[in-house]
């Protein structure tokens, strides 16, 4: 039995609390922006984008929650599953990213969703996916094992082989193909996720989405009052050019977005508020720039003894 209205629920808690533990700790409000797209359109359905910018932790970050229903499925939704094309659909996630200002304190991903293809005169075909990952400008190793273990500690009760798996995944999924080069550090990450029953799928992203800010709150915490200068600065807005290469050109959840309708304020909320690009440019070697490059850009077992 799928019941999308206990996934909604629990969607709105997660969001709920993020939002109520981030707010806390930044201390600015949190902009609060409901929508609803009314019925005989491409899109029907309503959702909630939750937001700070100029925070004093938060440069920008938000928290959006989503449920939606289409007549078609999008490119984006049906490329590893052809059979569905065509097929009416309904989605429901929250999805966050924050840009902290300090560059000591990395930027953070996290989503969790249900979605589900309805095909005339069949069954429902249901999928889950989610994740989160870590992008630091200037890497902590404790920092990243904190991430990893609380990732893998998360799923662990849906198995031994599930870190391992959503790991690799998060690593091949978040990679700049184009810079032949790792988004961040990583976490976990999956997609088109039917195995098991829809309760196993939903209890599996209950877990991840419980588990964030146990995973990065604490690396808040750590980092938010550590000093910087211009120059680091400088560094954190070239290296968010990257984050906003990754979504605009490869990332499957804002080509979704964009393809099937959606909002845009909402689905390119996850823009970082100040980037820079230059040409061909290189760290000077040995510097703690280069140092994200060769000891933190690249795959690694962050729970390696």
């Amino acid at each position: 039995m799928i019941d999308t209205a206990a996934v909604r629920t629990y969607l709105l808690g997660l969001q709920g609390h993020i939002v109520a533990t981030f707010q806390a700790e930044d201390g600015k409000a949190f902009v609060s922006d409901g929508w609803t797209r009314e019925p005989g359109g491409r899109l029907e359905g309503d959702g909630l984008s939750q937001l700070v910018e100029e925070g004093n932790v938060l440069e920008r970050g938000g928290c959006n929650f989503s449920h939606v229903k289409g007549r078609t499925l999008p490119p984006s939704a049906t490329q590893h599953r052809p059979e569905l094309a065509g097929a009416p659909f309904e989605a429901m996630g929250v999805s966050l990213v924050m840009h902290p200002r300090n560059p000591h304190v990395p930027t953070v991903h996290m989503n969790v969703r249900m979605f589900a293809a309805l095909p005339e005169g069949k069954e429902p075909v249901v999928w889950f996916g989610g994740g989160m990952d870590l992008t630091p400008y200037y890497g902590v190793e404790d920092d990243a094992r904190h991430f990893h273990a609380t990732c893998r500690d998360a799923l662990a009760p849906f198995g031994a082989d599930k870190y391992p798996r959503f790991k690799a995944w998060c690593d091949e999924y978040f990679f700049l193909k184009h810079r032949n080069e790792p988004r961040g550090i990583g976490g976990v990450f999956f997609d088109d996720f039917t195995e098991g029953s829809f309760d196993s799928g939903f209890a599996m992203i209950r877990a991840v989405g419980d588990a964030f800010v146990p995973a990065y709150l604490p690396i808040v915490q750590r980092r938010r009052d550590t000093p910087y200068t211009e120059r680091e600065r400088d560094f954190q807005a070239y290296r968010r050019g990257r984050y906003v290469e990754f979504n605009l050109v490869w990332d499957r959840g804002t080509l979704f977005g964009l393809q099937s309708g959606g909002r845009t304020e909402s689905i390119l909320m996850s823009m970082p508020p100040i980037v820079k690009w230059r040409y061909d440019w290189h760290p000077e070697s040995g510097s703690p720039e280069a140092k994200l490059y060769t000891d933190f850009l690249r795959p690694r077992d962050w729970l390696a003894a």
